[in-house]
């Protein structure tokens, strides 16, 4: 048999098949997953500051005149109660000592010690006299004017003026300012007080005029320095023209 013959048949044996390449995916590849936006959590509401339980006792001395600032109270604080509490000028610092009042309407001078103390106004001091009296033929009086005349002092007397030439009473001094003018109105005498004080106790039988060379009576706010009542503070800004929403100072 030659060489090179074809296999048997003629046919040439089959080439070898080459290994299939392998496919290329069409598909892309997933996009990594997009982290989740978590919102931030909103803060919890700020706490409402509970309203101090009341009441809120305001002393006052006679004849001052708190009404506009206790109507303001009433505006800012309407479930809080403001209780007024009159005191005496001789009692008025023992009632805010030893805390009676939360805070008192007071006339200066009072011994400042364990207390905060502020001067409010000042009161223009007059002469009440009886409503006859020569001195009423003026619309204003000096000193001068008061020399020769029957000065009476109350026992509860807030001035305390030096009247030159002045004539003591020949009876003892009246307690009060009140039973003072009951006197002068019965034609005995003059007494010197702040104007609030003449108001306070005017009669039909009575007058009064302005003394223009005698010490004026300054009402201050007090009360104790130490853990004071929560209340004081607002009433305080009130006196001292805070409106509701400005800050302290």
């Amino acid at each position: 048999m030659a060489a090179g013959r074809a296999s048997k048949g003629g046919r040439r044996p089959p080439k070898p098949s080459r290994p299939a390449k392998p496919q290329r995916s069409t598909t892309s590849k997933a996009a990594p997953a997009a982290k989740k936006r978590t919102r931030p959590t909103p803060p919890p509401p700020a706490a409402v500051p509970a309203v101090p339980v009341g009441p809120f006792r305001l002393g006052a001395v006679p004849g001052t005149t708190p009404g506009k600032w206790i109507d303001i109270w009433q505006e800012r604080m309407p479930e809080t109660a403001l209780e007024l509490v009159a005191v005496s000028v001789s009692e008025q610092r023992e009632a805010v000592a030893s805390r009676a009042v939360d805070a008192a309407l007071v006339r200066l001078p009072v011994d400042r010690e364990g207390l905060h103390v502020i001067a409010l106004y000042d009161e223009v001091p007059v002469v009440v006299c009886a409503a006859e009296s020569h001195l009423t033929a003026v619309d204003e009086l000096g000193l001068d004017d008061l020399a020769g005349e029957v000065v009476i002092v109350p026992g509860d007397d807030v001035l305390h003026v030096d009247v030159p030439g002045a004539e003591a009473p020949r009876f003892a001094p009246p307690e009060t300012t009140a039973d003072a003018i009951a006197t002068v109105a019965a034609g005995v005498g003059v007494v010197i007080v702040p104007m609030s004080l003449a108001r306070l106790h005017q009669r039909k039988d009575v007058e009064y005029r302005p003394l223009r060379d005698a010490p004026t009576s300054t009402v201050a706010l007090a009360w104790p320095s130490a853990d004071p009542s929560p209340l004081v503070d607002t009433f305080v800004g009130i006196v001292r023209g805070r409106t509701a929403n400005s800050s302290r100072g």
